[in-house]
């Protein structure tokens, strides 16, 4: 991550450094899937879906490993200096590699499609959605004005996604940091208040991973909400993180491939334990409240303060969630029509426009369609991964050799 591996001198073009890269796949992970995610999966299917959640962080690590890897491998350096790569590309061309072109064709469309539509709904949508309930429920506006958060959001989102990557890149590496610390440092504060009670918490969260009353809240509830929500915050095998990584400086795929294992377990393992923790303790978790607000009342029950504190962690994840998922939504918008100015532009005008639709319409709809998008998205990139395996194992293998034969250096 502090690239000890990459040559500083390189002159190959490149965008990001290593944690730039990791900031901003991290910005479009951590987020509100940690803060409302969790608590639509906590309502809906438990405590018990937890643990699913901490087992797909786990496994989550692998399939990111390989996505990153591959997309550093497989992904096109432009004249200007720019680069783009992602599930697109290493679909395409890995497929063609082993003469299936016309397969890897059609995964790589599939894909790019559904990106663009993931970008809207769970990068944008849902994000504006829960930015703006948060602001409501705190500071008691009226509704039916989400369209004013969308478009104030929208002015915001778009001042960054018109400089590109670096751009990007330079404002997720200071902000999502911050907010993570912060975050982490409200729900340390939380759980040592209630440090008796955490015992109970995990004895709740393993019962009901198995177990429990009704199958909303018993095993298959537990289970699917638990797979669901983190896939949804994590990305592990959407192949979305693969495209913020392929813009990093290095000439080794494998070292942002070790880079980016770091993703899932600092979001879903350490981070949204940590929610479902503050909101199993706080017994807020009655079927009256989900996402955003049961977590937002979570919180609030250990001390009033926090409820302010959240809005503002959660305004600002979902700017720095927006400008990443811009990024992604934006490398599938080229693959499909193409590199240009004006078509970018197009792009990023009907993304701020969404930023308004998503804070203006229901919770339900919103967090339905992004699902699908999501999911339809890991479907076309968890096919590739299967079948590109060889590769990352060749990669890994290569690197590790020329790294114990003195071959790679360290430049400390």
């Amino acid at each position: 991550m502090r690239g000890k591996y990459t040559d500083p001198n390189d002159a190959e073009p490149r965008e990001i450094s290593h944690f730039q890269a990791l900031a901003t796949a991290l910005s479009g992970a951590v987020g509100l899937g940690n803060i409302a995610g969790v608590g639509a999966a906590l309502a809906i299917g438990g405590p018990g879906a937890t643990f699913w959640m901490i087992a797909c962080g786990l496994l989550g690590m692998a399939s990111k490993f390989c996505e990153c890897t591959l997309g550093v491998h497989y992904r096109n350096n432009l004249p200007d200096g720019t680069v783009s790569g992602g599930p697109m590309y290493y679909l395409s061309k890995g497929f063609a590699e082993r003469g299936m072109g016309g397969l890897g064709k059609f995964l790589a469309v599939g894909f790019a499609v559904m990106t663009i539509f993931g970008a809207m709904g769970g990068g944008n949508m849902f994000q504006g959605n829960q930015a703006n309930a948060m602001l409501v429920q705190t500071f008691g506006l009226p509704d039916g004005y989400g369209w004013v958060t969308g478009l104030v959001m929208a002015v915001a989102v778009g001042s960054v996604i018109i400089g590109g990557m670096p751009s990007i890149a330079s404002v997720t590496s200071k902000l999502v940091p911050i907010l993570a610390l912060l975050y982490i440092a409200m729900s340390i504060i939380v759980l040592a208040v209630n440090f008796d009670q955490i015992g109970n918490a995990f004895s709740q969260i393993i019962d009901g991973a198995f177990t429990g009353a009704g199958v909303a809240g018993g095993f298959i509830g537990a289970l699917i909400q638990g797979l669901k929500r983190a896939t949804f915050s994590n990305e592990a095998g959407v192949g979305s993180a693969a495209i913020a990584h392929s813009a990093v400086k290095t000439k080794e795929p494998v070292t942002e491939g070790l880079v980016s294992l770091l993703e899932p377990f600092i979001d879903t393992v350490v981070i949204c334990t940590m929610t479902a923790l503050v909101i199993t303790i706080s017994g807020m978790n009655t079927g009256e409240l989900s996402g955003v607000n049961l977590t937002a009342a979570a919180f609030t029950n250990t001390a009033g303060v926090f409820e302010y504190v959240l809005a503002l962690a959660v305004v600002m994840f979902a700017f720095s969630t927006m400008i990443s998922w811009s990024y992604y939504g934006l490398k599938a918008w080229t693959y499909l029509f193409g590199e240009g100015k004006v078509i970018e532009a197009i792009y990023k005008l009907i993304f701020c426009f969404f930023v308004v639709v998503g804070a203006s319409i229901s919770f339900g709809a919103v967090i339905d369609f992004s699902d699908a998008a999501i999911f339809a998205m890991s479907i076309f990139n968890i096919i590739g991964l299967y079948f590109l395996m060889p590769v990352v194992k060749r990669e890994y293998r290569s690197f590790i050799d020329r790294i114990n034969s003195g071959e790679i250096k360290r430049f400390d």
